[in-house]
């Protein structure tokens, strides 16, 4: 866990839950040009650690994490420690059933990768909803409907390859196939 940045404006410490190293530079670079104070933390526990040390007021969360947990137990343990930080989930792995969890969880804005500074910073702002969304008139199809129902399993299983291809009834390399076919 790193800090970065100037240590006087407490009203912009962003905390960065990423495990790709390279990705968490860059995207700290990036925040810090734009003046925030940047902490970085690669797990739960190392969430723990920060926040028994620091106050972020905003935190940017990648939701597929290495180890012991996943994004979402990041996003729970934040928002217990303050219900008014603000929380954006970012991810590769992109499905209905993360992002409604995410934000029962207390997410204020989840977003698909790849996103950047400008993305992150504008769905911190928009912390309440709006009915001004255009709807589509396009009904699911079934690959969509498959799609959504995989990564549905995959958050029930923590992100395990192996169970949720069990849960789904297929076999884990088909469930791998069809991962790395449709990227987000």
């Amino acid at each position: 866990m790193d800090t970065t940045g100037e240590e006087d404006d407490d009203d912009r410490l962003l905390l960065l839950v990423e495990d790709d190293e390279a990705f968490a530079r860059t995207l700290a670079r990036s925040f810090t040009r734009r003046g925030w104070r940047v902490l970085h933390a690669d797990s739960l526990s190392a969430v723990q650690a920060v926040l028994a040390t620091q106050h972020p007021t905003h935190a940017v969360v990648d939701l597929k994490l290495r180890g012991e947990a996943n994004g979402l137990a990041c996003v729970r343990a934040l928002h217990a420690f303050d219900e008014d930080l603000l929380i954006v989930v970012l991810t590769g792995y992109a499905s209905i059933a993360t992002a409604v969890q995410a934000v029962k969880l207390g997410a204020c804005q989840y977003l698909a990768k790849p996103s950047n500074t400008d993305d992150i910073e504008a769905a911190f702002a928009r912390t309440e909803g709006t009915d001004a969304v255009e709807l589509t008139q396009r009904a699911s199809s079934i690959k969509t409907l498959e799609w959504e129902r995989i990564h549905e399993v995959l958050a029930e299983t923590g992100f395990n390859i192996s169970e949720a291809a069990r849960r789904l009834g297929m076999h884990r390399r088909t469930l791998t196939r069809k991962l790395d076919k449709r990227r987000v």
